[in-house]
C-alpha cells in the first residue's frame, strides 16, 4: 500500500510543476521584449513583476534601441522621472487581473513623457503580450505586441 501511494505521489509531482508553469505563462509576469509599433523593431526589455500591494508593475531592464543614444534619459518626463535614466525606470504600474486581461493601471511612454491608462492581455499561450495604452476610453489608443524572452 505504501509503495502504491509513493508511486502515485511521484507521478503527480511533475503534473503540479506543469500546472504551475502553465499558469505563469498565462500571466504578464516575466521578461518581455517590447516591439515598437511604428518600426516593428525591438526597443527594450521590460520585466513585469508583482508589486508589494499585489498589483503588477514593470521596469525597463535593458534598452535595445533608442534614437537618443545607448543610455537615454526621460527628458520629457515630469516629476521624479525627469531626466532619469530609462534603464531601471518603472514604466508600468497598478495593473490588476480583470478576466483574461490585466487593467486599471498606467503606462509611461519614456519617449514622450506621457502617461496612459493600460490593459495587457497574454496571447499565443503566453508567448506574446498585447499592451494597449489609451486615454479615456480603450477605443482611443494604440496597441503594441511584446514578446516573452
Amino acid at each position: 500500500m505504501r509503495t502504491k501511494l509513493l508511486a502515485l505521489l511521484l507521478l503527480a509531482l511533475p503534473l503540479g510543476a506543469f500546472a504551475q508553469n502553465a499558469s505563469v505563462q498565462n500571466t504578464p509576469v516575466g521578461h518581455w521584449t517590447t516591439i515598437d509599433d511604428k518600426t516593428d523593431k525591438p526597443k527594450s526589455v521590460v520585466e513585469i513583476y508583482e508589486a508589494k500591494d499585489g498589483s503588477l508593475a514593470g521596469r525597463v531592464v535593458e534598452v535595445l534601441q533608442s534614437d537618443r543614444g545607448p543610455n537615454p534619459v526621460c527628458d520629457k518626463c515630469s516629476g521624479d522621472r525627469k531626466n532619469k535614466p530609462v534603464k531601471g525606470m518603472v514604466i508600468l504600474w497598478g495593473i490588476r487581473k480583470e478576466g483574461e486581461s490585466w487593467e486599471g493601471g498606467k503606462i509611461l511612454d519614456p519617449s514622450s513623457g506621457k502617461i496612459y491608462s493600460v490593459r495587457v492581455t497574454p496571447m499565443d499561450g503566453g508567448k506574446a503580450l498585447e499592451v494597449r495604452g489609451y486615454m479615456g476610453f480603450s477605443m482611443l489608443g494604440r496597441n503594441q505586441t511584446w514578446l516573452r524572452r
